[in-house]
């Protein structure tokens, strides 16, 4: 297959709308990182001041979880089996959800990028018009040629006797 058979094949699966919907969800995200980064700053001392008083409280919850550990870890592992099987069915569905997702959002990035990417080609050549009908004036066109006539086939040219003969007794006029 040729180059543009395979990127043409390529464009058109929705494994490369899901990657390109991925990808600007990513740039998205990543835009707001410096955003983000600020909040959690300014939390910072805010949770540094409380950070004390919670410790305490904190210890008193864990010496109550210890002692009701054995007895929970029991109940938690008779459960597992089930709650396992019910979070892998979530977690395919919801796989196959994003991924239809990021197919969506990469259709509409490729078509915008495709669609600019045509008008700047449009751009171009419009701009490029003018220049190419200035050269197209200056040349001359060919004339047409018939198709009901016969070309001109061409004589041999053959020398012509002169009739004039020249006789040694002839001199020259003075």
């Amino acid at each position: 297959m040729t180059l543009a058979t395979e990127v043409k094949k390529l464009t058109e699966s929705k494994p490369f709308y899901a990657v390109a919907g991925a990808g600007d969800y990513a740039v998205e995200k990543l835009r707001e990182l410096p955003e983000q980064l600020l909040k959690l700053q300014e939390r910072r001392a805010e949770i540094a001041k409380d950070l004390p008083e919670r410790a305490r409280v904190l210890s008193g919850k864990a010496e109550g979880f210890a002692r009701d550990l054995p007895e929970k870890a029991r109940a938690y592992a008779d459960e597992l089996g089930h709650k396992a099987t019910e979070a892998a069915s979530e977690l395919g569905h919801k796989a196959t959800e994003v991924y239809e997702q990021f197919a969506s959002r990469g259709r509409k990035v490729v078509s915008k990028v495709s669609g600019e990417a045509a008008l700047e080609l449009e751009e171009v050549s419009e701009s490029a018009e003018p220049a190419t009908a200035a050269v197209a004036t200056t040349r001359r066109p060919a004339a047409p040629k018939s198709t009901t006539e016969k070309p001109a086939t061409a004589k041999p040219a053959t020398a012509k006797k002169s009739t004039r003969t020249t006789s040694r007794t002839d001199k020259p006029k003075a």
